[in-house]
């Protein structure tokens, strides 16, 4: 009786001394099995990558910008649009665009068949049928410069800058001259143009 006795306090005192032992082993498994078998967090809307995917379109819609003084600036038209949230930009069917300047004239009017503007219509690039038509007007010393016109399968427009690029083939009828090249840079402040690769010229005698 006494053996059986000492037996078992020996395995008691043994159980006591590894029981915190075997306590963290067995919260150590739980919280794994925890972790492996618990569901996934849901990424929020904003956390997640953005995709490039129309996140809303319009249809027969007119976009107004105005200058700080409350002035009609421009006025966009188009015939369907798509916004894309991760580049912040709008592709635009059947685009036209009406250029004012500080006085309420209009000065250009650009069309095309489909357009991209970033996100405050200060850029646009215009693909198929592009064209942009500058109005007669006074130049700053108040000589009149005669109605200019750019016609091409692509033109890239600086509305703030009023610049006019295109590194596609471009067709200038200014007054009655024609000019053809192969890339434009048009510079509409500084009354430059930079005509680069195959260059034509017809030039009419101004009447």
């Amino acid at each position: 009786m006494t053996n059986a006795w000492l037996l078992l306090r020996r395995l008691t005192d043994r159980l006591v001394i590894y029981l915190p032992v075997l306590l963290m082993a067995s919260l150590a498994l739980g919280s794994y099995w925890l972790v492996r078998n618990a569901p996934a967090t849901p990424i929020s809307a904003g956390d997640k990558p953005l995709n490039h995917e129309a996140d809303y379109f319009l249809r027969k819609f007119s976009v107004k910008s105005f200058t700080p003084q409350g002035n009609l600036k421009s006025e966009l038209f188009g015939g369907q649009a798509r916004h894309y949230a991760d580049t912040d930009t709008t592709e635009i069917d059947n685009v036209r665009v009406h250029n004012f300047n500080q006085t309420g004239r209009l000065t250009t009017i650009t069309s095309a068949n489909r357009a991209i503007s970033n996100g405050d219509n200060s850029e646009i690039q215009l693909y198929g049928n592009a064209t942009s038509v500058r109005e007669a007007a006074a130049d700053a010393n108040g000589v009149m410069q005669p109605k200019m016109e750019f016609k091409g399968e692509f033109l890239h427009t600086f509305v703030n800058e009023e610049r006019l690029k295109s590194h596609l083939p471009i067709v200038i009828r200014r007054g009655s001259s024609e000019f053809s090249a192969d890339s434009l840079d048009y510079d509409n402040v500084a009354r430059v143009i930079h005509l680069q690769g195959r260059v034509k010229a017809v030039l009419q005698p101004s009447k």
